[in-house]
């Protein structure tokens, strides 16, 4: 048990601490374009991002160990930070002139406003564990048709109306894919870890090894046949490849850190503990230091050595703060 444990802190760290680390590098010039977001079909390592997040929080969330979902007042209550945050981020870089891609989220969207549709969503619809993988595999091949039969082009054009639903299309409609994300992790993580619905008790390592191989070939092969023969991958979308593919991939990455069983002595290391208990914190104040560093420097245009410098300064105050926290016994949970 205290190793599928360690596997599992160890993935959900290991996607964080990538995630931070380039949702600030990829605003320098020494960040390899290939790896940025790809404007409209194709995928990148920052186009994982995003999903990655909603995945990693889905496959051991309080639904997936069986818990019942929150009333909507303490929905509401506990989305609340991520909505204000929301609200705080539009509002500071429109202040600001920072520049904001539209084509990611629309005018006024962001991820902050979409991690709190996603748990609300669940709240109003809500479901057993059991039905989770159902629902969320329902969601995403209805939307996958809209996105078909014409979707896909209103999403994909540069033209927008003044209403806005038309300003932020990509944000508000890209909800589907990834609530339907979250509901199908959902069930992933009640499958492999915490035996259906008995409890919150974990499975046995070879078990849960073997499965978690056995889905990742899977989820592997179907996002190469639905990038060929229905639609091919698009984060601006949040497609049903899209999805699939995201899901391979965390799954490939648990898949590995699962081989650590094999290495003796394997143990977590006390930061990556503390980052582990905060993860939504630890990303929240990633966006504030990325916002505070693109404010104070004029990225694009400082030298490499002064990237690295700032970019080690940034991975500091991030680890040093959260390690603190976690010190003093601070332990933030908004979803």
């Amino acid at each position: 048990m205290d190793s599928i444990k360690f596997n599992i802190s160890s993935y959900r760290v290991s996607m964080m601490i990538v995630t931070c680390f380039c949702i600030l590098a990829v605003d320098f010039k020494i960040f390899p374009r290939r790896y940025a977001k790809a404007e409209f079909y194709g995928t990148s390592l920052m186009d994982l991002g995003v999903g990655s997040f909603v995945v990693t929080n889905s496959l051991v969330s309080r639904h997936a160990r069986g818990i019942s979902n929150m009333v909507m007042r303490a929905t509401f209550r506990s989305t609340s930070p991520l909505i204000v945050l929301g609200f705080a981020r539009l509002i500071s870089t429109s202040s600001v002139n920072y520049q904001v891609h539209v084509g990611e989220y629309g005018v006024h969207w962001n991820f902050f406003f979409t991690l709190a549709a996603v748990a609300i969503l669940s709240s109003v619809v809500n479901v057993s564990t059991s039905y989770c993988g159902i629902l969320g595999s329902f969601i995403l091949i209805g939307y996958q048709a809209v996105l078909l039969f014409g979707l896909n082009g209103y999403m994909l054009s540069e033209a927008r109306g003044t209403d806005i639903i038309s300003q932020n299309k990509e944000g508000i409609f890209s909800i589907f894919g990834y609530w339907g994300m979250y509901l199908v992790g959902v069930q992933i993580g009640s499958y492999l870890f915490f035996g259906g619905n008995a409890g919150s008790s974990l499975r046995s390592r070879k078990w849960t090894r073997a499965r978690v191989w056995a889905l990742c070939l899977l989820f592997w092969s179907v996002t190469l046949l639905l990038d060929k023969h229905v639609e091919r991958v698009s984060r601006r979308m949040c497609n049903l490849a899209y999805v699939s593919l995201v899901l391979a991939t965390n799954l490939q990455v648990l898949a590995i850190l699962m081989l650590s069983d094999y290495v003796p002595g394997s143990q977590s290391s006390v930061l990556e503990e503390a980052l582990n208990k905060n993860l939504l914190a630890t990303f929240l104040l990633a966006n504030v230091l990325t916002g505070l560093v693109n404010l104070s420097v004029d990225t694009l245009s400082v030298s490499p050595i002064s990237a690295l410098v700032i970019l080690f300064a940034y991975t500091f105050v991030l680890a040093f703060t959260v390690g603190f926290a976690d010190f003093l016994g601070v332990k933030l949970k908004f979803w």
